[in-house]
């Protein structure tokens, strides 16, 4: 969550600072600051709005200045409020600010050192744990900063990024990380801080992904970085090419709409041009990895989640091998049976949540050491952490919803199902060439259901009124209609529940009226005329079914019953498909009822809080 920016430079950075932000602000945007070392003192902006807003408070104030930070929140400790937005001061008892910092995560002892702070007289102006951060680094100063921010992270519990300069030491920016991201720039006589990459696109390539435990020292030509036993460490510079047209809407209206006409290419990119199936898709390693295992254990949130649970269907049915799917943030709460023989896979779209990251530390420590991931981002903590990886090839997500980081986590998925069928003599020769003629189709066939959007448009108009709403599948189809609720509730604020199918007699059917739509996916599969006794069981009782139905379903409109034909069945493959017209029923649903798409109240879209 939340974005960090920080420079130091010969030049004036608050535009760079102001468009790190503006690509950034997706990660967060309860509120957002700058502030900049001009003239020998601290001078920033702050807003409860939106960065465009900052950015004319900045041109209004004339705030300028050659090394600054800024910071694009997501609350966690007190509300959206000016008070409480960073970047955060410090300086007790001076003429002026002295420090000023940013920070993303959670610090657990907060009130421990609040009250410690207080004590010799720091005064608290917010209710974040941020500004216990900054009054620590104000009073552990001693004429240098690097040494005083070491000092404050050996008494920090919790997960930090922060970055912080001070009055007294111009053209420097400190920096330090541990459980959420932070990345250097490196440019010529001049040095960036960001929580991503993208923030720093066009500015420079040349990116330092910085370690847990590290602490940088940013000055105009040296950058100097120490690891979490204080010895002085080198790490590598990548090259790293983000294109800013990814965030550039073209012809949408909003991001999530782009995303999802994207997925056809995402898709395509992600499967490669795979001409065959090996488990070395997987890494170097992978043949014997899967040849070890007897079991699998996908470790996910959210949208992640229910990728993992849709593969859990294909897992058993193709590759034959018992298949966990756990919600991350509970998994490593629990007592559990750890099984060394277990493949622990964990999907993520940013490859940095803290839920996920932390439950595949506790599957390592019970001994599970065959870790995968399937991850959008290749230079990730996720990646670093584990053995084998597949990366999607979603490119850049900007809409908080995720669209086509889960496809491309499906399409993923599917390959491993398949790699690991062949490992184990599931897969045959005819089976392979049929799966993979199927994968390569899937971009046409995802092409075909965007082209039901005008339909899709008028179901929107009616459930744009609606206060509630279910949806129902069947076997793999199932995680599809909760990840079809979430992405309901998430945009449209609608409140939207998914069940089984055959679940509805037993509790579900109290809530179905005529005021409830009903949205069902309804694949041709061995479940059927299942769905269908399910379906009169919703019309009886006078529910309004909206159904995606494959073409030969046997599924007509009639009195209550709304049905928009699939162009084709999928087989195994299905569930991509029909998650489509879900996205786009979920985005026209918004549009009509004017919520902020991209940026759903009280949401952001990477999760590196516990």
């Amino acid at each position: 969550m939340c974005g960090i920016v920080g420079a130091v430079a010969q030049r004036d950075i608050t535009p760079i600072l102001l468009e790190g932000l503006q690509r950034l602000e997706y990660r967060g945007y309860d509120s957002c600051g700058v502030a900049v070392h001009s003239n020998g003192e601290l001078r920033r902006a702050r807003s409860t709005e939106r960065v465009a807003e900052l950015a004319g408070q900045v041109g209004k104030e004339n705030i300028s200045g050659f090394t600054g930070i800024a910071h694009t929140r997501w609350a966690t400790h007190g509300a959206p409020a000016t008070h409480n937005a960073h970047p955060h001061f410090s300086g007790q008892g001076k003429a002026s600010a002295r420090i000023a910092l940013v920070h993303n995560g959670i610090i657990e002892n907060h009130d421990e050192l609040r009250a410690e702070l207080q004590a010799v007289g720091y005064v608290f102006e917010s209710q974040t744990d941020t500004e216990v951060i900054a009054h620590l680094v104000d009073h552990l100063y001693n004429s240098d900063l690097f040494e005083a921010v070491q000092q404050a992270t050996r008494r920090l519990v919790g997960a930090y990024a922060i970055a912080v300069f001070c009055r007294d030491e111009p053209h420097r920016v400190v920096g330090a990380r541990h459980g959420s991201p932070l990345v250097v720039g490196r440019g010529n006589n001049e040095n960036f801080l960001a929580s991503d990459a993208l923030a720093l696109a066009g500015t420079t390539d040349q990116i330092v992904y910085l370690e847990d435990g590290d602490v940088v020292d940013l000055q105009l030509s040296r950058i100097w970085i120490v690891d979490q036993a204080g010895l002085e460490v080198e790490r590598e510079v990548h090259t790293v090419q983000v294109h800013t047209g990814a965030a550039e809407l073209g012809p949408y209206r909003h991001y999530m709409q782009k995303e999802i006409f994207e997925q056809p290419r995402a898709v395509s990119d992600t499967l490669q041009d795979i001409e065959s199936i090996t488990p070395e898709l997987f890494g170097d390693g992978a043949y014997k990895v899967f040849k070890e295992i007897d079991n699998v254990l996908i470790l996910a949130c959210g949208t992640s989640y229910y990728a993992g649970l849709t593969a859990k269907y294909w897992l058993e049915s193709i590759a034959k091998i018992p298949t966990n799917v756990e919600i991350a943030s509970e998994y490593r709460y629990r007592d559990s049976v750890p099984n060394p023989r277990s493949l622990v896979v964990t999907i993520s779209q940013s490859g940095e949540t803290a839920d996920t990251l932390a439950a595949l530390k506790h599957a390592r420590r019970l001994g599970m050491t065959h870790t995968l991931t399937i991850c959008n981002v290749a230079t990730s903590a996720m990646v670093r952490e584990c053995a084998l990886n597949y990366i999607t090839r979603a490119g850049v997500e900007i809409g908080v919803a995720s669209t086509k980081a889960f496809t491309t986590q499906l399409t993923a998925l599917c390959l491993l199902t398949l790699a690991l069928a062949q490992t184990k003599g599931q897969l045959s020769d005819e089976r392979e060439a049929e799966m993979l003629k199927s994968l390569r189709h899937l971009p046409v066939a995802i092409s075909a259901v965007l082209a039901l959007e005008p339909q899709i448009m008028a179901w929107a108009d009616r459930f744009a009124s609606k206060e509630h709403a279910l949806f129902l599948g069947r076997g793999m189809h199932y995680p599809i209609a909760l990840e079809g609720a979430l992405k309901l509730k998430e945009i449209s604020y609608i409140h939207a529940e998914a069940y089984p199918a055959g679940e509805l007699k037993h509790g579900p059917l109290a809530l179905v009226t005529e005021a409830m739509p009903v949205v069902t996916i309804a694949p041709r599969d061995e479940l059927l005329e299942k769905l269908k006794s399910n379906m009169q069981e919703v019309h009886a009782r006078g529910g309004e079914l909206y159904v995606f139905a494959d073409a030969d379903t046997r599924i007509v409109s009639s009195d209550g019953i709304h049905v928009i034909r699939m162009p084709e069945n999928y087989g195994k493959l299905s569930p991509i498909l029909h998650t489509i017209p879900l996205q786009l029923l979920a985005y026209h649903t918004a549009c009509a009822r004017g919520t902020d798409v991209d940026k759903p109240r009280n949401l952001a879209k990477s999760v590196t809080v516990e």
